[in-house]
């Protein structure tokens, strides 16, 4: 199996439901083969909360076929960039990675007019991570 040329990013929150199947979303539709990206939970969800589907939707992004995963060591060990977003102390540290840790508001049972803030601010956020890689993002 060959070395990626692509840098790997993980997203983690605890049920892999909204906050990191956001990010990953954005960085997949901004970046389109130019990252390999993943999200997963601690503690995954049954489904994508419904809200953050409805949300991504108005922004021309779907992830209704999204579900979540479960965080596993193989998948940090993976990545060149591992973000979390709540998830405490659950999340494997190797070393030679980098690690951000994104404090947002959890969507979980809130509606879309809830949600909209957190996902404009986790674009805003993916947009500088771009910056920070040195890949192009669409305006």
């Amino acid at each position: 199996m060959s070395t990626p040329t692509v840098p790997s990013v993980l997203f983690v929150c605890v049920h892999n439901a909204g906050r990191s199947q956001m990010a990953a979303a954005f960085l997949t539709h901004l970046a389109p083969g130019k990252v390999e990206v993943r999200s997963a939970g601690s503690a995954p969800a049954e489904e994508v909360n419904p809200a953050v589907v409805a949300a991504m939707r108005e922004v021309g992004i779907d992830i209704s076929a999204e579900t979540p995963k479960v965080l596993t060591t193989e998948a940090v060990r993976a990545s060149d960039v591992v973000i979390t977003m709540g998830c405490g102390d659950t999340c494997p540290v190797f070393p030679g990675k980098r690690y951000l840790d994104w404090q947002l508001e959890d969507p979980a049972g809130q509606g879309v007019d809830a949600v909209r803030p957190i996902r404009d601010e986790i674009e805003r956020r993916i947009r500088g991570l771009l910056a920070d890689l040195q890949i192009q993002a669409p305006a």
